[in-house]
């Protein structure tokens, strides 16, 4: 049922995936075995070079502080192995990942909203950069219950990161094992934490925005309408699909927020993605390469989906579909390192005979 489920989040996230500069889409979905699995694309207009990380139990983490150094922030120790990818070499910098207990979750992107604290000098030592803000939950809480009592305890700065070159304006959004999901937002130098029931996450605007516009498309449904009748006449609906008439088809992540939402809503309950290159285009100086880039274009760099019941998490990237798989059960767990796996390995291609 799980490889069923794993596949179906898949292809629904593929589905849902078209979209503006950054626009990661994610939601989970739920088995009829109880079985929860989430998912997400990477939509970005610049190579996040991004690699398979276990941060083993027993890891010394060094957090960074308002300057950005390593060691300069909070250091902590590691409860829970995790698994899942980096971004742009750094390794404590997880994009997306999953932890021994099941917790799950990812780094989206926030840009014109994320404000994180302003962090006194001589309390660096209290706070962690926001692009460690995934791998510092995931490394130490187990559920959104605990998340929710300890985050506010910590500061988070918006040091730069140099290897990004400059500052990483992000949102998480967090699935426990139990089917809790939470928003954590930083706007204005605030925390707000905020649950999610429709597990649905993209990026700007905030969540709240998210969920008052989705109350405009209440009346999609996977099922055609009823056929109607006017003086006798029978009008019955001219198309399958027409039950999804008005749902949006353009590039904004408000868009793809609703897209997502209907279809993780319709999605069969019965069951134990890509983006071409190209067509979506990032003007010169725009999007993430500041005043002197040049003219580029975003692409979907990968898909991922974590399954928390069988301590799996499974990769596809843009180069390579093939799916490439961690599994919790095949992986030393402790060890106090970060081990790092490459995701360069060729494609293999099936040849089918009669």
């Amino acid at each position: 049922m799980q490889r069923a489920l794993a596949m179906g989040i898949g292809l629904g996230i593929a589905s849902a995936s078209i979209g503006t500069a950054s626009a990661c889409t994610s939601f989970s979905l739920r088995g009829n075995d109880g079985g929860k699995v989430y998912g997400r694309t990477m939509e970005f207009a610049r190579p996040l070079n991004s690699e398979a990380v276990l941060i083993q139990r027993g890891t010394l983490i060094k957090g960074a502080g308002p300057s950005g150094q390593e060691g300069s922030g909070l250091s902590w120790t590691s409860r829970y192995a995790v698994i899942g990818l980096n971004a742009v070499g750094v390794n404590n910098a997880l994009v997306d990942g999953m932890n021994k207990k099941g917790m799950a979750g990812g780094l989206l992107y926030f840009e014109g909203y994320a404000k994180f604290q302003d962090v006194p000098a001589n309390q660096s030592d209290r706070s962690v950069a926001s692009w460690q803000l995934l791998a510092y939950v995931l490394s130490n809480f187990e559920s959104i219950v605990e998340v929710k009592q300890s985050l506010p305890s910590v500061q988070v700065n918006g040091s730069v990161l140099q290897a990004f070159g400059g500052t990483v304006p992000i949102h998480m959004i967090l699935h426990d094992r139990d089917g809790n999901s939470l928003s954590v937002e930083y706007i204005k130098g605030e925390l707000n934490m905020l649950d999610n029931p429709t597990t649905v996450y993209t990026n700007s605007p905030p969540l709240p925005y998210q969920l008052i516009a989705a109350g405009n498309y209440g009346n999609l449904n996977a099922m055609p309408p009823a056929e109607i009748t006017v003086n006798g006449l029978a009008l019955p609906p001219v198309s399958a699909g027409a039950g999804l008439q008005g749902l949006p088809g353009d590039f904004l992540s408000t868009s793809k927020f609703i897209g997502a939402l209907i279809f993780s809503r319709n999605a069969p309950t019965n069951l134990s993605s890509d983006l071409p290159p190209g067509s979506q285009g990032i003007p010169a100086g725009g999007g993430f390469g500041g005043s002197g880039s040049k003219a580029t274009y975003e692409m979907t760099e990968r898909s991922v989906v974590s399954d928390p019941k069988n301590g799996t998490y499974s990769i596809k990237t843009f180069e390579n579909p093939d799916v490439r798989q961690m599994r919790f059960s095949d992986l030393p767990l402790s060890g106090g390192s970060i081990k790092v796996m490459a995701l360069d390995q060729p494609q293999k291609i099936t040849t089918l005979r009669p």
